[in-house]
């Protein structure tokens, strides 16, 4: 690890801590300069793929599934906090689940079951999105189901 402020390639590792899934956050001083530098490790894993609806492959992107729930989010009590470990969840769940490839219809299904146990206004707005909601009556079922399994958990 080269010091950022001298370029000198030798440094000794100070302190080092998990900061998120898959990340290590390291304080690092470098051995010429004796400055101090923060560096952040990402545990490199074979990239996950996603399959579409369509059979096409695109790589996994968190940035892409945190839009998707930060619109279902918007304007509801939900703390960038609550959204980051929803999509920690959602991100592990992939992981562990799948070792190449990852239907998208899984990171919906997990998104859903998240924002479900979070906001359920949330929730209604992401599935209306990802199950493709054609009128109404297919919001109407989606509440009539979403009471059903709150009677059943009362």
């Amino acid at each position: 690890m080269r010091c950022p402020y001298c370029r000198q390639g030798e440094t000794k590792v100070v302190d080092s801590r998990d900061s998120q899934e898959f990340v290590i956050r390291r304080r690092r001083e470098c051995l010429d300069c004796g400055r101090r530098f923060t560096t952040y490790e990402k545990i490199e894993e074979s990239p996950l793929k996603v399959i579409k609806k369509d059979g096409s492959r695109i790589p996994f992107d968190r940035e892409r599934i945190r839009v998707g729930i930060e619109k279902a989010c918007y304007k509801r009590p939900i703390s960038p906090d609550q959204i980051e470990r929803l999509l920690d969840s959602v991100e592990v769940a992939a992981y562990e689940t799948f070792e190449r490839e990852v239907p998208s219809r899984f990171i919906g299904e997990q998104v859903c079951e998240a924002l479900r146990r979070v906001d359920q206004v949330a929730f209604v707005r992401f599935a209306s999105v990802y199950r493709s909601f054609q009128d109404v009556n297919d919001f109407v079922e989606e509440l009539q189901t979403l009471r059903e399994r709150e009677r059943k958990n009362s």
